[in-house]
């Protein structure tokens, strides 16, 4: 999914350098700035208390946008948050490298460019399913400039994850299951390679009953995303499985200084609560949250919960 929307009352920052940016770079609106050879889009909205790192965005897919989450959930987060809004390199309305470069590397430094244009010392971080690879990777990094992370449902252990959506996805369909392997589909395909093989059709519907336990939400997102007139074309995804995304897994526990807040779905089938629970448990000052009523997108099936856990987590740690 590719989310984005045209704000005509909202006015565009022209292309500039960093260091022209860094000025204004928190001013409210819609910016844009060439960084690592490509153009980034994106918006600042919501006050915060004096002295409040600003909370920026990370969406997943990869791909995806980040209108949905500002359209959706926005509103509420930015009562008490000075909020910014990235789409990623490929995505949204940020530019396509001509260079076609996507390496997880080149997306943390894009992370850090924009910090130094937002002209922040510290930055929290909100990273939804790969978003919060990307805010993993970055804080990894870059520790004395995050003061907080939140990891929403997100990927850390792509083989110890797809494992347990794996025996999630047989739990769900088990005559599918049945169908594609036997009565031992259980021990004879433990990556669930049965649901890749699917007919299209069918593998969406079983890829949409994991990740939304109310259907509503779903529809709701998808007119979103209709509105928009954007469309995730996949060009951020592929360059990373590619690379190895799939066989990626999250090493540098010690490395994450900063606290860190990990919500999971409790009805989530794509980053089932098991796993974040164990990178809880392994990170040195994090808390593990299961919110009882959510799928994959925690913040749009319990938006209120979200936003007022979040707000309340980054505002205390300045």
């Amino acid at each position: 999914m590719l989310l984005g929307i045209t704000l005509a009352t909202l006015a565009i920052a022209s292309r500039a350098p960093l260091s022209a940016q860094a000025a204004d770079g928190l001013r409210a609106g819609e910016h844009e700035v060439d960084v690592n050879g490509v153009r980034l889009w994106y918006r600042v909205a919501g006050d915060s208390a004096t002295g409040m790192p600003p909370v920026v965005f990370l969406h997943g897919g990869p791909g995806q946008g980040s209108y949905h989450f500002a359209e959706l959930v926005g509103p509420r987060m930015e009562r008490s948050l000075r909020m910014v809004y990235l789409d990623q390199r490929g995505s949204g309305r940020s530019g396509r490298p001509r260079s076609g470069e996507y390496s997880m590397a080149l997306l943390v430094e894009d992370v850090e460019a924009l910090r130094q244009v937002l002209g922040a010392p510290r930055i929290a971080l909100v990273g939804h399913s790969f978003g919060g690879t990307l805010a993993l990777e970055y804080a990894a990094k870059y520790p004395e400039h995050v003061s907080a992370l939140v990891f929403a449902a997100g990927l850390w252990d792509a083989p110890g994850q797809t494992r347990l959506r794996c025996r999630r996805t047989m739990e769900m369909f088990p005559d599918a299951a049945r169908r594609a392997l036997g009565d031992s589909a259980a021990t004879k395909d433990p990556a669930c390679d049965w649901f890749w093989n699917q007919p299209e059709a069918e593998r969406e519907a079983m890829n949409n009953a994991l990740m939304f336990p109310d259907s509503a939400v779903r529809i709701r997102l998808d007119s979103v995303q209709a509105a928009s007139g954007q469309r995730n074309t996949g060009e951020l995804g592929n360059a990373l499985f590619r690379s190895g995304l799939l066989q990626y897994r999250f090493a540098a526990m010690r490395r994450l200084t900063m606290p860190v807040l990990v919500i999971a779905g409790r009805h989530d089938g794509a980053a089932v609560g098991a796993g974040l629970r164990d990178l809880a448990r392994q990170l040195p000052h994090a808390r593990y949250v299961e919110y009882e009523n959510s799928g994959h997108f925690v913040y749009l099936d319990e938006p209120d919960r979200f936003a007022r856990d979040v707000s309340a987590f980054v505002s205390s740690r300045r």
